[in-house]
């Protein structure tokens, strides 16, 4: 797709990250458990949907195409 800008291994990063944090703000009893939460969720989400808005901003490409002739 055209859309996506991050490689596979950005990809998985995110996806454990964003999943770390989430679980871990289901434990916690802070008062910074929302923020924990939106942080993790907005990670897990570009990690699963492999396009990032910050990537996009700077013009940042982490995917590398194969050119086949």
């Amino acid at each position: 797709m055209k859309f996506i800008n991050s490689n596979f291994w950005d990809r998985a990063f995110r996806v454990v990250l964003g999943t770390s944090l989430v679980t871990w703000a289901f434990y916690i009893e802070d008062l910074y458990k929302l923020a924990i939460f939106a942080v993790g969720f907005i990670i897990l989400a570009t990690g699963i949907v492999g396009w990032c808005p910050i990537y996009s901003l700077f013009g940042w490409n982490t995917r590398t195409h194969s050119k086949r002739s």
